[in-house]
């Protein structure tokens, strides 16, 4: 690659319609979020003004359900002393930042990560328009790496502050470029390697990798006059190995405990969370998901050692629950498993820093089940996020789908919500349980379009039970965490209503396919339903009430803007929580 070919997604049309499409999430997630007041001008006209009053947005607007604000982009305009001036998404961020309280130190970083996430939009209008319809019916990566969007609230969603361009090029999931891992030797006295039940190192790591990797790492180890068995493998990320532990733990290096074996054989494509892999050479094995120590949406997504330990027990203890609960099953509901964890811990970093800190989430791995043996006949996968994806005619992903099913659009609901939502309220009130439920942790099984299951995935880092008495095994007591009575429910209302049914409602009342009466009513319907089936837990239905008037609005923007490195303290989470006001409630 040349160094001008690598930057050729980046000309001056692709760069204004990457302004006005971020400008116009902006206004309306920073409104949404009552950072920003847009004032009504009549007939679904409104303006914003800048921090000063001198600088005007003007759009049309329609205001849904949720406070959501459906903002045509084309009708964005920007003015200045009686002029119209073209958009500018940087200059935009700097009009607001007393509004939008970005602080002197954040303010720069923060529009590092937009113009990282601006290029990111440059790079994907390079790629050929796929209608939605057919990416509806194209194959599970196609769609993952298909997605244009990413996080549905996030302005500055594609960050990824540490990737350079040649970088971006190679590991961004959008560019589907294949990759190889770089697999390391850790010696043991440093590394640990746990398994799920049933599982051993030594077949683990033959399956995956096969013999003639596996002897020809081991000539590696004995060509330097060291025993492969005193050492561990685990895969890294390239970009982890060329900027962080080839220079970070050059000590490790440099004495023998961490050995470079070369890469892997097969080829992996990164996912949506840009650190977890599919493997592209046999769909069949497991996905890995690596540290990488690149700031992408308000954290360094980074992967801790210790953590990692106790990852496969978790997902066991989690499989064996929906597996013995009817009701679970009954819905269809698995998951993907995280079946093994590798760590290695570097003692000087740990002895100078405290449990949380990027230092020590440097090298560790899992592998995760895939999904595709899964499937039978006729069946597909399909990332949810995808659910949310628009093509550039205004056709959504999940209105494609419904089309294809040939169900009424209630229907076709009826039954994803039954796949999605069900086993989420199921969790929360029989025991307590809930997940980090968004659409890059969720895959769909689809049929004909129809919503069959779902699969959640991403288990031992995002699940909590908020029970203080529940009955935990000793290896699982991490996962439980202390969360006010109060904002327990906001693991449905915040994470499902207001961060994905939100805009799923949105895309399809705006194509013309339902109204929002029907869309909550099929969502109140799923809970009506799942209530009726379970008569037993009616104490809890009182308790926490889904058809409570209103809930607390929790700004996932807001913390970022707070603080674009570190935006929960990991230590408390709901403590982190930016509640500001409350929302209707468009279940009540």
């Amino acid at each position: 690659m040349t160094l001008s070919d690598a930057v050729a997604h980046l000309s001056p049309e692709r760069w204004a319609t990457a302004d006005r499409l971020l400008i116009r999430k902006a206004l309306a997630e920073f409104a949404h979020e009552r950072l920003l007041t847009p004032e009504p001008l009549g007939e679904g006209a409104y303006v914003v003004r800048s921090d000063d009053g001198l600088t005007r947005y003007r759009f049309t607007a329609a205001v849904l359900r949720l406070d959501h604000w459906q903002i045509d982009a084309e009708s964005i305009t920007r003015h200045r002393d009686g002029t119209e001036l073209p958009l500018n998404a940087l200059e935009f961020f700097t009009e607001l930042r007393g509004a939008l309280g970005l602080s002197d130190a954040i303010l720069p970083v923060y529009l590092e990560e937009i113009s990282s996430t601006l290029s990111g939009i440059c790079y994907k209008l390079t790629k050929p328009a796929v209608p939605a319809a057919e990416l509806s019916r194209s194959g599970f990566q196609e769609i993952e790496t298909g997605m244009t969007e990413g996080h549905p609230c996030f302005v500055a969603n594609n960050g990824r502050l540490g990737f350079g361009v040649h970088e971006y090029l190679s590991y961004a999931p959008e560019t589907a470029s294949p990759v190889r891992l770089i697999w390391l030797a850790a010696r043991k006295d440093r590394a640990a390697f746990t398994a799920g039940a049933g599982l051993d190192y030594e077949s683990f790591l033959r399956a995956e990798l096969g013999e003639e990797t596996l002897a020809r790492f081991d000539r590696v180890l004995r060509d330097k006059g060291l025993d492969p068995a005193e050492y561990l493998l685990i895969p890294a990320h390239p970009w982890q190995w060329w900027n962080k532990l080839s220079v970070t733990f050059a000590a490790e290096v440099a004495q023998g405990r961490l050995v470079c074996l070369g890469e892997g054989d097969d080829e992996y494509l990164a996912q949506q969370s840009i650190r977890t892999f599919f493997n592209r050479t046999s769909p069949e094995k497991h996905y890995v998901k690596t540290a990488l120590s690149v700031i992408n949406m308000g954290f360094m997504r980074g992967l801790s050692a210790a953590y990692m330990e106790a990852t496969p027990a978790i997902n066991d203890w989690l499989a064996n629950l929906i597996e013995t609960d009817e009701t679970l099953r009954g819905t269809g509901l698995t998951i993907i498993r995280e079946r093994a964890a590798v760590g290695y811990r570097h003692l000087e970093y740990e002895a100078a820093t405290d449990r949380y800190s990027p230092y020590r989430k440097m090298l560790a791995a899992l592998w995760r089940e895939s999904p595709v043996p899964s499937l039978e006949e006729g069946e597909q996968l399909a990332t949810m996020a995808s659910l949310l994806h628009v093509d550039r005619d205004g056709g959504s992903f999940a209105g494609a789908l419904i089309e294809r099913s040939g169900l009424a659009p209630t229907e076709w609901l009826r039954r994803y919500l039954h796949a999605y939502l069900t086993p989420l309220l199921h969790s929360f009130y029989a025991y307590d349980l809930v997940f980090m439920p968004h659409g890059e942790n969720v895959i769909l099984v689809l049929k004909d379009g129809v919503v069959q299951r779902a699969i959640f995935k991403d288990i031992a880092e995002e699940i909590a039970v908020m029970d203080p008495d529940a009955v935990l095994p000793p290896v699982v007591e991490r996962i439980r965490v202390e969360v006010p009575e109060d904002k327990k429910l906001l693991s449905i209302f915040t994470d499902v209503f207001d961060c994905f049914f939100r805009f799923l409602s949105a895309n399809l009342v705006t194509e013309g396919l339902i109204d929002e009466d029907a869309f909550w009513g099929s969502v109140a319907a799923c809970v009506t339903a799942y209530q009726e089936a379970t008569p037993h837990l009616a104490d809890k239905f009182k308790q926490y009430d889904m058809f409570a008037p209103e809930f607390a609005l929790s700004c996932l923007n807001r913390l970022q803007l707070r603080n674009n490195e570190q935006m929960v303290d990991l230590a408390d989470p709901s403590g982190a929580l930016q509640l500001i006001g409350t929302l209707k409630n468009p279940i009540a």
